[in-house]
């Protein structure tokens, strides 16, 4: 299943582009939060496509930090930056968000690899191996990074998903914008598969991991180049969740 990681890390790269050229024009908090997740989720993907092919400590702790930790936060955040605007409640969101990432990777860089790089099987995807190198019964610091691992894939699932739908039902509601309700459910239906992948690796469905992050990935993509159609000037997009104009 090589090949759908290397078509997900193509597309994040460019979608990450993408955003990051929007945010040349209006630097905004959301459009710098996106973009920085979809870049965690392109390197989290490509990863994968390493350890596909040879095992690396540095590249299973990337993997696990990039797409297991960081992706749904960071997006999540975006999403709280475009549509909370009491004062400085993003802000503050957003620095716990950087507090948490911070103390993930500090985790991970000192956590030790509980099993002989050796064993590791290149035939095999690294998210049925990865358990036996990052073992929390012989490493314990493990228990944190996963406690932390929930808690910011909760706030991002709820954040980034709970938002496109607050948006979409706020389009439908006001009957305008039928292109941002529309592309606002694609983002919230992106947001949802890629928050039960996970679930794939612990019913054994490991293939289906590899095909729910494309699948994602696509929605969101699409959701956003529908919620920008007929834009004709860079500041006056959006990429998703707002009831407004980026």
């Amino acid at each position: 299943m090589h090949f759908i990681s290397i078509f997900s890390t193509i597309l994040a790269f460019i979608f990450t582009g993408t955003i990051f050229n929007r945010y040349r024009y209006k630097t905004t908090n959301h459009t710098l939060f996106w973009g920085i997740g979809l870049l965690f989720f392109a390197f989290g993907t490509l990863s994968e496509v390493v350890l596909f092919i040879t095992f690396s400590p540095f590249w299973l702790k990337l993997w696990y930090l990039c797409g297991a930790m960081l992706t749904a936060a960071w997006l999540g955040q975006g999403t709280i930056f475009l549509l909370v605007r009491r004062p400085g409640v993003a802000k503050s969101l957003a620095a716990m968000i950087v507090v948490a990432s911070l103390l993930s990777l500090l985790l991970l860089t000192i956590a030790p690899m509980t099993a002989a790089p050796a064993s590791y099987n290149t035939s095999i995807p690294a998210t049925e191996q990865y358990g036996s190198f990052m073992n929390r019964q012989q490493a314990p610091i493990y228990i944190f990074i996963l406690i932390l691992t929930i808690l910011l894939n909760m706030y991002g699932a709820m954040t980034l998903v709970g938002g496109a739908l607050y948006s979409a039902y706020i389009f439908w509601r006001k009957k305008v914008l039928f292109n941002r309700m529309v592309g606002n459910i694609l983002i919230a239906a992106g947001g949802m598969v890629l928050a039960v992948a996970g679930s794939f690796v612990r019913m054994g469905w490991v293939d289906w991991l590899y095909l729910s992050e494309l699948i994602g990935l696509v929605l969101i993509y699409a959701g956003y180049l529908v919620s920008t159609y007929g834009k004709d000037k860079p500041r006056k997009e959006t990429i998703s969740t707002s009831t407004r104009q980026a």
